[in-house]
């Protein structure tokens, strides 16, 4: 089992706790690591943080090991939020579409205007339910602010840039263009994190690559009347731009998380990247007067009505918080690249909710890119199962040496 040792408040009744006197020396500390885990090389690269103060330390579990009792029901919920996300924020975009609404900032504000919600996750527990001994940003140093600001800007300028290509080109075309982040995003994740190639992913890459390409081949009628080629050209350009930036933004934050070792981090850092995007939205909007363009569209332009309208832009507000933090999540418990695959897998499922919700047409060629991206994403999660699978059976091999260790090792630290 990997574990963290922070700081925590003296007699904590939900961490193991050391004394002062058993912390005077590092190799207290080591033995300390040893006996939780008399098999695990703490000198890797990913070894335990230790956090110490003059009172004590205790340990916590490293809540990215898939050994971790917690690590399937957060994977779990983490891809429901990113599914639910996606799969609404995309019916809700083409229905703010489809009604008149045309709005550049307004779509770009809405993608990270929902950083609100996180507030509750993240104080809620400490001072409400006073279900962890954990405060709020506690750990969150200097540099990890200055890196979630930065970070926050440029997921800031991937939604500004995702925003522009959307406006001018039709879905087809932005689907078929956002699809090449996965190979940007394989090839990225190769230099900056060392990810390994594997029959598993890079078949799967192929596949969800081969059925978004079909995706918007097949969808090449849906060409918007009155497109220019100047408009056609900066929304291509926009929409590459959107894809390269993202497929960055993923190993850079897998990146980061390595160093972290808890998913409540792992919020608070979504906290402080949504307020700077959203900083820059704003700025945006009251520079090009998108405020009374928002009030102006809703009485004005969208064919609903203003009430259907303020409804469908919270709702967006929501749903584009609930896919970003899944995102999140899938890359602190997974990789980038995992995050990368899911996110183009469910492009498929995007066009059937068009299929469903509007009656789009479901034609030969999107049942075959469908197939296709069935096939990838299930080869993918099949080639996980028996990485955890191997994975438990080393760690039951593991407890069966740590209970004999046990049986011979003292009780206490001299």
């Amino acid at each position: 089992m990997d574990v963290l040792v922070q700081a925590s408040p003296p007699n904590s009744p939900k961490s193991h706790l050391y004394s002062p006197s058993a912390l005077k020396t590092k190799k207290n500390i080591e033995t300390i690591q040893e006996q939780q885990n008399p098999h695990q090389d703490f000198s890797s690269s990913e070894s335990p943080v230790i956090n110490m103060n003059n009172d004590s330390i205790s340990v916590q579990v490293d809540q990215k090991s898939r050994t971790n009792k917690r690590y399937i029901f957060l994977l779990v919920v983490n891809y429901l939020f990113l599914f639910v996300g996606s799969l609404s924020s995309s019916l809700l975009s083409k229905f703010y579409f489809n009604h008149q609404g045309s709005s550049r900032w307004v779509s770009t504000w809405v993608q990270s205007a929902g950083f609100p919600i996180l507030l509750f996750p993240i104080y809620l527990p400490f001072y409400v339910f006073k279900c962890t001994d954990r405060r709020p940003f506690s750990l969150f140093t200097p540099k990890l602010l200055i890196l979630s600001i930065l970070i926050g800007l440029m997921l800031g300028l991937n939604n500004l840039l995702f925003s522009w290509g959307n406006s001018y080109l039709p879905v087809s075309t932005s689907s078929l263009l956002l699809s090449s982040q996965l190979v940007f995003n394989l090839i990225l994740s190769v230099i900056i994190v060392k990810q390994k190639i594997t029959f598993q992913n890079f078949n799967c890459v192929i596949l969800l690559t081969l059925s978004s390409v079909l995706l918007g081949l097949g969808s090449s009628h849906d060409r918007s009347q009155g497109l220019t080629r100047v408009k056609y050209f900066i929304g291509f350009l926009s929409t590459i731009g959107a894809g390269l930036l993202f497929a960055l933004y993923l190993p850079v934050m897998e990146k980061i998380y390595k160093k972290i070792y808890c998913y409540e981090m792992v919020i608070e850092m979504q906290l402080v990247m949504e307020i700077a995007a959203t900083a820059l939205a704003t700025m945006g909007m009251a520079s090009a007067g998108g405020f009374s363009e928002m009030k102006r569209e809703s009485q004005v332009k969208f064919d609903r009505g203003a009430r259907v309208y303020w409804v469908t832009v919270f709702a967006n507000v929501v749903t584009w918080q609930l896919c970003f933090m899944g995102t999140a999540g899938m890359v602190f418990l997974t990789s980038s690249l995992t995050g990368g695959i899911c996110m183009t897998a469910l492009l498929a499922m995007n066009v059937l909710g068009g299929v469903l919700v509007y009656g789009d047409e479901f034609g030969g060629v999107k049942a075959v890119s469908t197939v296709l991206c069935g096939w990838g994403f299930c080869s993918y999660v099949y080639g996980m199962y028996l990485k955890m699978k191997e994975e438990k059976e080393m760690e039951n091999k593991n407890q069966g040496m740590e209970m004999a260790h046990n049986a011979v090792a003292p009780n206490h630290i001299v």
